[in-house]
């Protein structure tokens, strides 16, 4: 077995590499701020930390938005990777059985995470896809997908299945509500839900003014 933080270097310098110049949203800064935010998590939850910055930091290494729908992409390469490292078998089951249970599957799919590293995990991606942030995000990967921005006469979907949600290719604003006004209440943590509260309401905010310009109803005369 590698000395843990050789294999936290080596895992960085892979993502970083791997995820350069990406513009959906989906890049190398997304997952540091996912890796800070879930070691933050972790110090309240008491989570392991190691297992945690590994987790975040290969959370998206393979999604399956980028591979085809195939939702098992991500966990191979993250055993893939970690066996490459040396990595211990009790951690690399723990990191890719993580990763395979993370991502949003639609609002009626429960995502439960079966151990604290998890939960905090997951959180901490929660957290970077609703606020300024996640607005910012949820905008850059719409348009990489060619997506308009709101139709007016195109309904929002709650999901059922994770293969409607992953089929779904509605306006952005439809987003916000198919998923990120949803995960406010879908927080793991004490701490993850503090944080969550703030970052919902702005969207709601931002929500607000885009409807009202949209309809042009924000004249302040």
């Amino acid at each position: 077995m590698r000395d843990r933080d050789e294999i936290l270097r080596r895992t960085e310098a892979f993502v970083r590499e791997g995820m350069h110049g990406e513009g959906t949203g989906h890049d190398w800064w997304h997952v540091d701020r996912v890796r800070r935010m879930a070691l933050r998590l972790a110090r309240e939850a008491g989570a392991d930390p190691y297992v945690t910055e590994l987790a975040a930091l290969l959370h998206d290494v393979a999604d399956h938005k980028f591979h085809g729908g195939d939702e098992s992409a991500g966990p191979r390469a993250a055993r893939a990777w970690l066996g490459e490292c040396g990595a211990d078998a009790a951690t690399v089951d723990h990191v890719s059985g993580i990763v395979a249970a993370l991502s949003y599957k639609g609002a009626g799919v429960p995502t439960p995470m079966a151990s604290t590293e998890g939960a905090v995990v997951q959180d901490a991606d929660r957290l970077d896809a609703i606020g300024a942030i996640g607005i910012a995000r949820t905008f850059a990967y719409g348009g990489s997908r060619g997506r308009p921005l709101h139709d007016p006469g195109a309904a929002p979907e709650l999901h059922d299945s994770f293969d409607r949600y992953k089929a779904s290719a509605g306006p952005t604003i439809n987003h916000f509500h198919e998923k990120l006004l949803l995960l406010r209440d879908r927080m793991n943590t004490p701490a993850a839900r503090r944080i969550a509260e703030d970052r919902h309401r702005f969207m709601q905010e931002f929500l607000d003014r885009f409807h009202r310009e949209w309809d042009g109803a924000d004249d302040p005369a």
